[in-house]
């Protein structure tokens, strides 16, 4: 693992983290129930002691969606999202998924191109999906 999983200390550091990088971040409280849901599993990255990165998903049955990856902005396109992912995958795999989804506005192009690299493909869009009505890219990575 290139993280480590979250811990309950943590979420202050994502909660702040999650305001400052998404118009409609989750808040405190959904992040904590997620948490502390036995189906949700959570990484973050560190440097110099300080969270600048995270991810998390869910898993049911032989199935996952990858909900959150967020990093700061300071320590984008240098290959901390693909730590994410490649630790989020990892989990994936580790509880035995299957199909790993996850949605991707259609403007960010940089994250979309992470997902490629990570083997995600897309498979539709989900109309007026964000708050504000743009639309999502949904995207799955199938596994043998």
């Amino acid at each position: 693992m290139n993280g480590r999983l979250w811990t309950m200390d943590d979420l202050d550091a994502i909660a702040a983290l999650e305001r400052d990088c998404f118009s409609d971040p989750w808040s405190r409280r959904m992040l904590v129930e997620s948490f502390l849901s036995e189906r949700f599993f959570g990484v973050v990255l560190e440097e110099g002691g300080a969270v600048v990165g995270y991810g998390g998903l869910s898993v049911a049955a032989d199935e996952g969606e990858i909900e959150l990856v967020a990093v700061n902005e300071m320590y984008r396109r240098c290959g901390r999202g693909k730590l994410i992912m490649d630790d989020l995958v990892s989990l994936a795999c580790e509880r035995g998924v299957k199909r790993l989804y996850l949605e991707v506005r259609v403007s960010n192009a940089p994250a979309q191109m992470l997902y490629l690299r990570c083997g995600f493909r897309g498979l539709y869009a989900r109309s007026r999906y964000y708050p504000d009505g743009e639309d999502a890219l949904v995207m799955v990575r199938e596994f043998d």
